[in-house]
């Protein structure tokens, strides 16, 4: 056996547990419910995936998969498309997946990543047969030391009845020491977590496993699937311009200084691009509580602006990959990564005092927003974290291009498709075109902030007809709709293509 392999296994009797893939995917059986790790194509299980795919081909395999959030090709496209899942949650981002989704071939449960953990202590998800790892090194002292992400390993790891681990040595020993693994006490016997301040350390260097669980090793050397972000453009600029004068304004008014407040940026390139704009801007010091990093962060601390970052993954392009992996060392003391459970707690994201930016399919006129379905039906990825922080932050705020497929979509309507976040929710609106700071307003005054601030030209006028025809029908109600009408956007997107009446 490789020297290097030996040396990433502290403990002895666990080398002669090293196999084949194959082998390793020949423990799990038609039915099984698998826990794998995994955080947004980060961290995740690799190459036994691949194994149970080669399997599935030939014979009737189909289990349940729980990850963190979304996962690479191997399971997400290869395993999935070969028919080897029955169900999947809790976030998905695979266009081969989601198709599979939408046609009914998978079962999916879309939920809030905070609440995974629960599910399982609960037993609602599981009892979990098996747990499917990827770690770095696994330490003399038991800890298995994760790769680029943490998301649910450690409360897969805690109910599996066995463990599969992917020991990765693409990745660095140098990761060891990045992770800070800390898993709360059931409910009715919990402490609060002890989290003052983002780069407060409260757990371990690793997941605390029992070695008897772990049954199989299996050696791989792949890397993470890059992020699939696009670089950002003139309108997604324009949109950070339109946050950071929001910000400028919140300073003036003294709701916040120069340091803002710890920040939190939704998965995906709006999202990402949009807090690339802080990179020219005159805030410093900034301080990063999320749950992906994504380009723009580590872009942010190479520019000096960012000088501390939380998070459960890291997912980046595959430039910054070579980048950032390659000198991981160079940006240990200013990250650390946590279970999703704790990077996503609703507790610790109230006591901070987040501004939570997320991404949105589309919103309403009076501030609801769709995160999930396409013209209601279709889904997309998953709520994902974004209810967590929504929620709870101190500025939840959504952004999204005004419009769609050319301009042939408006991304603001009359009424949402299907509701992710509220109305009571949701703080500020930022497009292209503008912002729209819908707090402490009664729904009819955030009409003409949505529709005049931030609604493409093209489809201003017809949001008014509707808003004053929905006025006239219901008498003047507390939150006018005319009902027939309310859809009729979507549905004249289906038929025609086209938002535009």
């Amino acid at each position: 056996m490789e020297e290097a392999v030996v040396k990433r296994i502290g403990i002895n009797s666990l080398v002669n547990k090293v196999v084949s893939p194959e082998a390793a995917a020949g423990f799990i059986q038609d039915g099984d419910i698998v826990g794998m790790s995994g955080f947004t194509r980060a961290g995740d299980a690799k190459v036994v995936p691949l194994a149970l795919a080669e399997r599935a081909k030939n014979e009737k395999l189909k289990i349940d998969v729980y990850t963190g959030a979304s996962l690479g090709p191997e399971v997400d496209q290869i395993l999935a498309q070969a028919g080897g899942i029955r169900k999947r949650g809790p976030y998905q981002g695979d266009p081969a997946i989601r198709n599979l989704i939408n046609s009914g071939e998978v079962l999916y449960v879309d939920a809030h990543l905070s609440h995974n953990a629960e599910l399982v202590r609960q037993g609602i998800i599981g009892p979990i047969d098996f747990a499917i790892i990827e770690a770095t090194a696994i330490t003399s002292d038991g800890f298995l030391v994760p790769t680029t992400s943490v998301g649910n390993s450690p409360i897969f790891a805690k109910h599996a009845k066995n463990i599969i681990v992917e020991l990765n040595l693409a990745h660095s020993e140098s990761l060891v020491g990045v992770h800070d693994i800390y898993i709360p006490e059931d409910q009715g016997e919990r402490k609060p977590i002890p989290i003052l301040n983002p780069i407060d350390r409260i757990g371990d260097i690793g997941i605390k496993v029992d070695p008897g669980k772990i049954i199989a090793i299996v050696v791989s050397n792949e890397q993470d699937a890059p992020s699939l972000i696009v670089d950002p453009d003139h309108e997604t600029q324009e949109m950070a311009n339109h946050l950071l004068n929001f910000l400028r304004s919140e300073i003036e008014a003294g709701r916040l200084t120069n340091k803002l407040a710890p920040l939190q940026s939704g998965v995906g390139s709006v999202a990402n691009a949009v807090l690339e704009g802080f990179k020219e801007s005159e805030f410093e010091d900034l301080v990063i509580f999320s749950e992906v990093l994504q380009d723009a962060v580590f872009n942010l601390i190479d520019a000096g602006k960012v000088a501390f970052a939380s998070c459960t993954s890291i997912t980046i392009s595959e430039e910054l990959q070579k980048k950032v992996y390659g000198n991981i060392e160079n940006y240990a003391d200013k990250i650390i990564i946590r279970p999703q459970e704790v990077s996503n707690h609703p507790e610790v994201i109230r006591r901070l005092g987040l501004i939570a930016v997320n991404a949105a399919l589309e919103v309403d006129i009076y501030g609801n927003v769709n995160s999930t379905h396409v013209g209601g039906t279709k889904m997309m990825n998953g709520i994902g974290g974004s209810g967590d922080f929504t929620r709870n932050s101190r500025l939840s705020i959504f952004v999204t291009k005004s419009y769609a497929k050319g301009g042939k979509l408006s991304s603001i309507v009359p009424m949402v498709a299907h509701h992710d976040h509220t109305e009571h929710d949701v703080h500020v609106i930022v497009t292209e075109q503008g912002v729209a700071d819908l707090r402490g307003l009664a729904p009819k005054e955030r009409v003409s902030l949505i529709i005049e601030n931030c609604v493409h030209p093209d489809f201003k006028q017809q949001l008014w007809n509707y808003y004053n025809e929905a006025v006239s029908l219901t008498g003047n109600a507390h939150t006018p709709h005319n009902l027939e009408k309310a859809l009729s956007w979507h549905v004249n997107a289906a038929r025609t293509g086209t938002m535009k009446l």
